[in-house]
C-alpha cells in the first residue's frame, strides 16, 4: 500500500516538475523558434487542446485496459514526447509534439487521479490533497531547476532530454507498484467511446470549473494585477503570484487532515468562503497588503477544492474512479483553460478589476452548489 502510494506520487511530481521545466523556458523556446506572442500562445493552447481532446476519452480506455496501464503508457509518452518539442525549429512540428504532449499530461492527469483514489481507500482515509502537493512541489522545483539550466545556459534539447530521461526512469520504476483495476471492469461499465458526464458528477464538475476558473485566472493575472492595477514594478508582481502559490500549496500539504478534521463538505463550503473573502479582500482595497492577503487566502480556498472534487467523482457509485474524475474534469479544465483568456477579454473592455469580479461570483456559484449537492455525510 505504501509503495503504491508513493508510485501514485512519482506519477504526480513528474506531471508538474516536467511541464514546469518545459514552461520555465518560454522565452528561450520564443526566440529558438522566432515566433511572436499570438504565435506562442496559440502554441501553448494546443497543449490544452490536447489534454481536453484526451480528457472524455481517458475514462473510457480505462474500463478497457484499467486506470493502472492508462497512468502507466500516458506517463511514459509524456516522458518522450517532451523533448520533441524543441528537437527542429519548425513551429508546426512543434504543434504536433504539444498537442500530443497535451494528450499524454491530460489522460496521466485523469487516471493518476483515478490511482489515488485507490490508494485512499486502501489508507482508510483522506489523502488525495498530499498527492495534489506533490503536484504543486514538482512545479515549484521545476521551475527553479529550468532556471537554472537556462542561467547555465545549457540548450532546450540537453535539458529537456537528460530531464526526460530521468523522470522515464522514475515512471517505469513507479509503474509496477500502480494499482490493478482492470479486472473490476464488467460489460455493462463499456461503452463505445466519448463518455458524457453523469447526472451525479454534472454539479461535481460545475463546481471543480468555478475553482480551476479561480486557479487559472490567479496563476495568469495575480502578477499583472499587482504591476496595472497596485502599480507596483516587476519583483512586487513575482511574489504576489509567489504569495498565492504558496497559500495553494500550504493548503495542499495540510488538505488531508482539514478533509479528516471537517468532513469534505464542510470543508468545501470553507473552501468557497476563504477565495470569496480574500479576493474580495484584494479587489475592494487595493494595496500591497491587501493584495498579497488576498491572493493568500485564495490560495488556501482553491488549494483542496478539486482534490475533493476528485474524490467525490471517484467515489460516486456505480461510476469506476477513472471514469468519475474524467467526466469531472472534462468540465473542470474547462475554466482552467478557458478562464484567464476570458478575463483578459473582459479586461480590455471594464478593467482588470471589474474583470476579475466575474471570478468573485463564481466563488460565490460555487459555495451555493456546495451546500445544494454535496451530501453532509461526504
Amino acid at each position: 500500500m505504501r509503495n503504491s502510494r508513493m508510485a501514485v506520487s512519482a506519477f504526480f511530481f513528474v506531471n508538474g516538475f516536467l511541464y514546469a521545466n518545459l514552461m520555465a523556458r518560454l522565452p528561450e523556446l520564443q526566440a529558438f523558434f522566432n515566433i511572436s506572442n499570438s504565435v506562442l500562445g496559440t502554441l501553448l493552447f494546443l497543449v490544452a487542446a490536447g489534454a481536453m481532446t484526451a480528457m472524455p476519452f481517458t475514462g473510457w480506455l480505462t474500463t478497457k485496459y484499467g486506470s493502472d496501464g492508462i497512468t502507466r503508457v500516458s506517463g511514459i509518452l509524456f516522458c518522450i514526447f517532451t523533448p520533441f518539442v524543441v528537437l527542429y525549429p519548425d513551429v508546426v512540428f512543434a504543434g504536433i509534439f504539444l498537442f500530443l504532449l497535451g494528450t499524454a499530461t491530460g489522460s496521466m492527469d485523469v487516471c493518476a487521479n483515478g490511482q489515488a483514489v485507490y490508494v485512499e481507500r486502501l489508507w482508510g482515509k483522506p489523502i488525495i490533497s498530499s498527492f495534489h502537493a506533490v503536484f504543486s512541489i514538482g512545479m515549484a522545483l521545476g521551475a527553479g531547476s529550468g532556471g537554472l539550466f537556462s542561467h547555465f545556459d545549457i540548450s532546450l534539447l540537453t535539458h529537456l532530454s537528460v530531464l526526460c530521461a530521468a523522470c522515464l526512469v522514475i515512471v517505469i520504476i513507479a509503474s509496477f507498484h500502480l494499482i490493478s483495476d482492470k479486472e473490476t471492469t464488467d460489460e455493462s461499465e463499456e461503452s463505445s467511446g466519448f463518455m458524457w458526464p453523469s447526472k451525479a458528477i454534472i454539479p461535481l464538475g460545475i463546481i471543480a470549473l468555478c475553482s480551476m476558473i479561480g486557479e487559472g485566472s490567479m496563476t495568469d493575472w495575480s502578477a499583472i494585477y499587482m504591476n496595472t492595477v497596485v502599480g507596483k514594478e516587476p519583483t512586487f508582481s513575482a511574489i504576489a503570484f509567489g504569495v498565492y502559490a504558496g497559500g495553494m500549496t500550504l493548503g495542499r500539504l495540510f488538505g488531508d487532515k482539514l478533509t479528516t478534521y471537517f468532513g469534505r463538505k464542510k470543508l468545501l463550503k470553507y473552501d468557497a468562503i476563504c477565495a470569496i473573502i480574500g479576493l474580495g479582500i484584494a479587489l475592494v482595497h487595493v494595496s500591497v497588503f491587501t493584495a498579497f492577503l488576498g491572493f493568500f487566502l485564495v490560495g488556501l480556498g482553491v488549494a483542496t477544492a478539486v482534490p475533493i472534487i476528485f474524490s467525490l467523482a471517484g467515489n460516486t457509485k456505480g461510476v469506476k474512479p477513472a471514469v468519475g474524475i474524467a467526466m469531472a474534469t472534462s468540465i473542470g479544465y474547462t475554466g482552467f483553460f478557458v478562464g484567464p483568456p476570458s478575463i483578459g477579454f473582459l479586461s480590455d473592455i471594464f478593467g482588470l478589476r471589474l474583470a476579475l469580479s466575474v471570478v468573485l461570483l463564481l466563488f460565490g456559484l460555487m459555495l451555493y452548489l456546495v451546500y445544494k449537492y454535496i451530501d453532509e455525510k461526504a
